[in-house]
């Protein structure tokens, strides 16, 4: 998945919030907790710049259940070298990439957001065919709600970058791609060359999010998928974190950490998730383990993925039976809420920050404990014992 740079242009609206000085590293970091403290402004700059200072705060409807959030609390410190008490979430003077962000609803997003929210400048991977409209909407102020961190400033996104990680360098890109008119203006999009484009602009990088999944065939039964298809959700869900992991690894400071998103699929039977995308869910854990014992060893970087329960995101809609998860997940799980794409925005601040220093290789799951359920209580065949439901007033 993909995304260009915005042309360098500079958009103001009425309201001016956001400087057009070159980034200052924000002061903010992260707590877990209930308390907001302290407000400042920040900027988007994807080569132009939008200005906003509305606050927003999203609330969420369960048909079932009232939704439980636990967000991260970005707090303003008096500089970003001055220690803070407590245990917080701190990024600030960290560098991120994450790769697979096209809109503001998905796990990606979210992971972006908590990661600004802890302080670290974010840099931004989109899939080349939907970077027009997501560069727009920026530019425009669409995502200006979604934009807003704990503390009431925005998320500010340095750069995005044109990527499509399923081409690895340009002689890997077939000429009905070259010349497709949805990559048309767009230039330097494959893993390597994204790399050496951060690198010549940034130098280094801290943490990289792999947040790429795709299988042409996911509608249907493994068994009807065909070879084109199932090599086809391999390529694009799993081999993609190897080879982002490849490229960026030489511009990773060390003790870095590295994170990509999984599905319970990948151990279980999800009748529907086809296509070889349970497939390649578990190649992806495996590689997780692998990559976290080279990439420790060579280049002290550490390697998780988390294992993230069903979300109504704009991709999860196309597989077709999304709502019929969630629902399961309400009336299944240990913990009956719905799960919040911010909750696993705060596990991976967490897994990319010096509190998880000793832990890689890992698969954290963030799915209200739905993976650890043998049998689904609600389950006529259960109706007569007494099982504990959380209290939905």
């Amino acid at each position: 998945m993909a995304g260009t740079a915005i042309p360098s242009t500079q958009i103001a609206t009425p309201k001016p919030c956001i400087s057009a000085a070159r980034r200052i590293p924000s002061a903010s970091i992260a707590r877990f907790g209930n308390e907001v403290k302290g407000i400042s402004c920040a900027k988007l700059r994807s080569s132009s710049f939008i200005s906003s200072t509305e606050s927003f705060s999203k609330s969420f409807n369960s048909n079932h259940l009232k939704s439980e959030r636990n967000v991260i609390k970005a707090v303003s410190g008096a500089s970003d070298n001055q220690p803070l008490p407590g245990l917080p979430v701190d990024l600030r003077g960290k560098r991120a990439f994450i790769a697979g962000v096209a809109d503001d609803n998905g796990y990606g997003w979210a992971i972006a957001k908590s990661l600004a929210a802890a302080g670290a400048e974010i840099l931004l991977g989109t899939w080349v065919p939907a970077l027009n409209i997501f560069e727009t909407s920026l530019r425009r102020g669409k995502f200006d709600e979604s934009r807003v961190l704990p503390d009431g400033s925005l998320m500010e996104i340095t750069k995005v970058y044109p990527l499509d990680a399923v081409f690895d360098c340009p002689e890997d890109v077939p000429e009905d791609v070259k010349t497709n008119k949805r990559y048309a203006g767009s230039s330097n999009w494959t893993v390597k060359e994204v790399a050496e484009s951060v690198k010549q602009d940034f130098g280094t990088i801290d943490i990289l999010v792999h947040s790429l999944a795709n299988g042409p065939e996911v509608i249907k039964p493994l068994l009807e998928t065909s070879r084109y298809g199932y090599l086809a959700a391999i390529s694009a869900s799993s081999y993609s974190f190897v080879s982002l992991l490849k490229h960026f690894v030489p511009i990773m400071n060390p003790g870095g950490s590295t994170i990509s998103l999984t599905y319970i699929a990948s151990e279980r039977i999800i009748p529907g998730y086809g296509g070889g995308m349970s497939s390649a869910k578990a190649a992806l854990e495996s590689d997780t383990k692998v990559l976290a014992f080279e990439a420790g060893r060579k280049h002290k970087i550490r390697v998780n993925t988390i294992s993230a329960g069903p979300l109504r995101s704009r991709a999860a809609k196309a597989i077709g039976f999304i709502d019929m998860m969630i629902d399961y997940s309400l009336e299944n799980a240990p913990l009956q809420k719905e799960l919040t794409a911010e909750e696993v925005g705060n596990a991976a601040a967490f897994l990319a920050s010096p509190l998880a220093s000793a832990i890689t290789g890992a698969v954290v799951y963030v799915d209200n404990g739905l993976n650890a359920m043998g049998v689904g209580v609600d389950s006529p065949i259960f109706r007569d014992l007494d099982i504990p439901k959380a209290d939905k007033s």
